[in-house]
């Protein structure tokens, strides 16, 4: 999963990327508003963390425009702010969730679980295919039970895929949620992970299924 970070200061942004990072997500972080709505407006996230305070422009504003030009990422608010109207307003501006700083980065992790589990293709917590499972809270990979594996790129590249079973992703929709958007990515590194995962999952289990497929010319999908 990708996720975009709009804070303007650096420590927290910084410590915030670092730790959801080490939990397999990929993060951009970005310190003004200007260069967070532009950011947010023209890359896919699956979340973004928004400051309400920033130079620039600031979150209200930021999260009420990329409500009118149809974006709809889920949007945690994040402020020093407690008031009840605050809040309210954060809120009312389209955004999906409030944290009030300081907070306890247990809690900043569980409100991002909640809110990308909201998602039709994502509502059970347990991801399976055929007999492939992916617990994402608990960095879990199964093939019946035979416990896979993964490091953690190979696993948020399989994550990614099982939240989109059935359906195509071209490369540049994999790179564009599995790596950061300052990742040094090279031609063919999708075609090297994805062959690092069928290693894994596929190969191994010669009386299965394959489960990840290349579909020519258009990209990968994963399904039975």
């Amino acid at each position: 999963m990708r996720i975009l970070v709009i804070e303007d200061e650096h420590r927290i942004a910084n410590s915030i990327k670092k730790g959801l990072e080490q939990e397999t997500y990929a993060v951009d972080v970005v310190y003004g508003g200007n260069d967070g709505f532009d950011l947010a407006s023209t890359e896919d996230y699956d979340l973004i963390i928004l400051d309400v305070m920033l130079p620039e422009m600031d979150g209200i504003t930021i999260c009420k425009e990329l409500r009118k030009n149809h974006v709809h990422s889920p949007i945690l608010m994040l402020t020093a702010k407690g008031q009840m109207h605050d809040k309210v307003e954060g809120l009312d501006c389209g955004a999906d969730d409030y944290l009030t700083k300081p907070f306890a980065f247990e809690e900043l992790l569980a409100r991002i679980r909640a809110l990308t589990r909201r998602p039709k293709t994502s509502l059970s917590t347990i991801l399976s295919v055929g007999n492939l499972h992916l617990n994402p809270n608990q960095f879990q990979v199964n093939r019946g039970k035979v416990p896979i594996k993964l490091s953690r790129k190979e696993f948020s590249l399989l994550e990614y895929l099982m939240r989109n079973v059935g359906k195509i992703l071209s490369k540049n929709q994999i790179v564009s949620h599995v790596w950061n958007y300052d990742a040094d990515i090279l031609p063919n590194t999708v075609e090297v992970y994805v062959k690092k995962l069928r290693g894994k999952i596929d190969v191994p289990f010669k009386d299965e299924k394959p489960l990840i497929h290349t579909i020519r010319g258009f990209g990968y999908k994963i399904g039975e």
